[in-house]
């Protein structure tokens, strides 16, 4: 199932897809090789583009970051044509100048994540996808671009570690990520960066600082209330900028960076084609069809 016309797909919290301006609302639900994505996907459209929504933790919250399904999630988009994904994620800041009501815009992450799934391939194909620059440049961004015209508080770049969850750190974690180098905590960057890679797709997250996690010793620790409370005053301006990133699409900027993520397998595919199962070839064809003539 492909569709036409659609400028970006969005994985979220559901509240996203409830903004105004978003026209002609239907929803899809789509199978996948690995299963049932996180929730339907809700298609509307924007300035006569098609927008895809996808709840990343389930209507009504119900799924935990380590249960969430990353490679149905990332293969349901790609069924449906997308090739560009903007993530929306709530992260706790690990820097003084990220501040809670901020949204960073990374250009790096750290997986140290240990019970999902992280790749698509295996089962008799071995791919080694390049991703020393995980997040799509050129996305990333219009991405700002689009915030900032919004009026949002957006800083360029930094690195996201993602944990495992659900609970939240210990100081002692957090004072550890910090000495690492690392500007913000989540949950749930990796493996969906690495899986959009894998699909060819362009990726770019947008974060919302909620906390200074529990390393700030004059803040309030994160809590839940406290997530909640800041993502609900954030997503006026997540829904406003990304309305304008549809016009920013539309209108391409000769000075923006080089994005090569539509050709990330290119080179990636290391298994002899006449050694890769008829199965494994079947189930990954969307991915790798047009490599395997």
């Amino acid at each position: 199932m492909t569709e036409s016309n659609i400028a970006f797909g969005i994985i979220g919290g559901s509240g996203l897809y409830a903004f105004e301006g978003l026209e002609n609302k239907r929803t899809v639900i789509i199978d996948t090789p690995f299963g049932l994505p996180s929730s339907p996907i809700v298609l509307g459209e924007v300035h006569g583009k098609q927008l895809a929504f996808l709840a990343r933790h389930g209507i009504g919250h119900t799924i935990s970051p380590s249960e969430v399904n990353y490679r149905a999630n990332i293969y349901a988009l790609k069924q449906l044509g997308v090739t560009k994904i903007i993530s929306v994620s709530a992260c706790g800041s690990l820097r003084e100048d990220f501040a809670p009501g901020d949204v960073i815009i990374p250009d790096q992450v750290f997986d140290f994540t240990h019970k999902r799934e992280r790749s698509f391939f295996g089962e008799g194909l071995v791919v080694h996808v390049g991703s020393a620059d995980p997040f799509c440049p050129a996305l990333s961004a219009a991405l700002a671009k689009a915030l900032i015209a919004e009026g949002g508080t957006v800083h360029e770049g930094g690195a996201y570690i993602t944990i495992e969850g659900p609970r939240f750190s210990t100081k002692a974690e957090s004072n550890t990520f910090r000495s690492w180098g690392m500007s913000l905590v989540g949950m749930t960057a990796s493996p969906e960066v690495f899986l959009a890679r894998e699909a060819e797709i362009c990726y770019a997250t947008m974060a919302h600082v909620t906390d200074y996690d529990v390393w700030h010793v004059s803040k309030e620790p994160v809590s839940v209330e406290m997530v909640v409370r800041t993502l609900a005053k954030n997503t006026s301006l997540a829904q406003r900028a990304l309305i304008r990133l549809v016009d920013i699409l539309d209108q391409p900027d000769p000075d923006a960076p080089v994005c090569a993520c539509a050709d990330a397998l290119k080179d990636a595919l290391i298994t002899n084609p006449g050694k890769i199962r008829p199965e494994t070839r079947e189930k990954l064809q969307l991915l790798i069809s047009k490599y395997l003539k």
